[in-house]
């Protein structure tokens, strides 16, 4: 007996469409290695209908009033609050996460972010009018940049949608959005809720493959273009943005150090790091993967680690007690199996380094010590619940190794030494640090890095004014 797989189709100005062609891709749910659904993979008659769409409702929408659109983000909260299951059955069916985990942990902030930034749709501030030059007066406009073509990840596909699309429109520009091949089924569940809330056009889903997105980018329609994802594509989508000189917002890899001092209470650390490294099988730009320890306690801490990963578990999205889900496709799976293959001789498996089953794509929490600064795995994001351990003699080496990556997204500190925590907060050089945490985030905070972590910010005052332009207007007073 076959299995009829689920239809996904685009979402442009206002209605649901397959690809113009009529080309899909496979979806896989990487809990079972098995195909569930087909989605469009759009090409560039598709992108340019979705481009023609959200031009054609920029200038309405641009001129709602913030307090209009504020009304329409709480909508949209409110509906996802109600679609809840639904959007968390997607959502665990595109990744294979936990069902709990994503009902607690992504559901809620999602829906807060999406409040947030209602509340800031009505924060557009310019300075405040002044005589500057005699006889005149100045003021500053902040206005929405227009069309935003947006990219979003496969690893934390509806969370990031919405870091996408809230405060785009909370500015009064108009989405295209496009989600992961790998993930669409909970985005384009979104473009059906958002669908029946915003007027048409406002807000549009693509499906497609990394042709779309380049499509999407090079389109002359968009004034910005956002991406959620490796350094690799970032790279590709601002030299493609800079023929047209579009804007461009960039939210790319990471490699977070985790400088671990002698003063920390290691029980408690090791608890906390080991769910911030391993959680969604560690594929989060800002994971706990490469702890830096003090020399005195190294041993102690590698063996309480390796313990706490020997009991963390992995599995399917409804098994008990279970941390984290699979990888997310059958080339992360590869990836990740490759770093362990070629450690070099030096390096030592404390915990983990298989994969688990034969079925879908899960992998065993890990832990690897002996580790140089310049071995590979130290230097590259293995996007994978891989928690990676080296020595450290002093503060100034610690810096030395924390900041001696090309990514800069974020870091943590753990010490009671207050003066310490505050010398190495101001050193690393990442765009967040966390003191004696790591990984709690909030809508009011900006979230973005530094070097090959990109630039522009998600989430806070910052994130949201990244989707304005400024203009100056003088006037004379003659």
């Amino acid at each position: 007996m076959t299995t009829e797989l689920r239809r996904l189709r685009n979402y442009i100005n206002g209605e649901f469409r397959d690809a113009a062609d009529g080309r899909t891709i496979d979806v896989v749910n990487p809990a079972t290695g098995e195909v569930y659904a087909t989605s469009p993979l759009s090409g560039q008659a598709d992108v340019d209908a979705a481009m023609e769409a959200a031009a054609a409702a920029f200038p309405e929408w641009r001129d709602t009033t913030p307090s209009d659109r504020q009304k329409v983000l709480l909508k949209i909260a409110d509906a996802f609050e109600e679609r809840a299951e639904d959007l968390i059955a997607a959502e665990v069916e595109n990744t294979g996460k936990p069902h709990g985990l994503t009902a607690s942990e992504e559901l809620p902030p999602m829906v807060d972010q999406i409040r947030f930034f209602a509340g800031a749709a009505r924060l557009l501030e310019g300075r405040s009018a002044g005589e500057y030059m005699e006889g005149m007066t100045s003021i500053v406009r902040r206005e929405p940049v227009g069309v935003c073509a947006q990219v979003a990840p496969w690893n934390y596909p509806m969370m990031m949608a919405v870091w996408k699309f809230a405060p785009a429109l909370a500015a009064g520009n108009t989405v295209v959005l496009k989600p992961s091949d790998t993930t669409p089924a909970s985005t384009v569940l979104m473009a059906e809720i958002i669908g029946q809330i915003v007027p048409k056009g406002v807000f549009n889903v693509i499906c497609g493959d990394r042709d779309t997105g380049r499509a999407m980018v090079e389109h002359p329609t968009p004034a910005m273009a956002s991406i959620t994802g490796s350094v690799r594509a970032g790279m590709q989508v601002a030299e493609s943005a800079a023929k047209d000189v579009k804007r461009v917002h960039l939210e790319l890899g990471g490699k977070a150090p985790v400088v671990v001092f002698e003063d920390t209470d290691i029980a408690k650390a090791v608890e906390d790091i080991s769910v911030a490294g391993f959680f969604n099988a560690g594929q989060d730009c800002t994971a706990a993967t490469r702890v830096l320890v003090h020399e005195s306690i190294h041993d102690e801490f590698v063996s309480q680690l390796a313990k706490a990963a020997a009991d963390t578990k992995t599995g399917r999205p409804d098994d008990e007690d279970v941390l984290y889900g699979p990888l997310n496709n059958a080339n992360q799976l590869k990836q990740v199996s490759g770093f362990i293959d070629r450690l070099p001789a030096h390096a030592k498996v404390e915990a983990g380094g298989h994969r688990v089953g034969d079925k879908g794509y899960f992998y065993a929490p890990t832990v690897v010590s002996g580790l140089k600064q310049d071995d590979e795995i130290v230097q590259n994001e293995v996007f994978g619940p891989v928690i990676t351990v080296q020595s450290f003699s002093d503060e100034k080496q610690a810096l030395e190794y924390a900041n001696g990556v090309e990514y800069a997204l974020a870091s943590s500190v753990w010490t009671k030494d207050h003066a310490r925590a505050m010398r190495m907060s101001k050193s690393l050089d990442f765009g967040c640090v966390w003191i004696n945490t790591h990984i709690p985030l909030v809508a009011e905070m900006p979230h973005g890095g530094y070097k090959k972590s990109g630039y522009g910010k998600d989430l806070s005052a910052y994130g949201f004014e990244d989707y304005t332009r400024i203009k100056h207007v003088m006037t004379s007073l003659g």
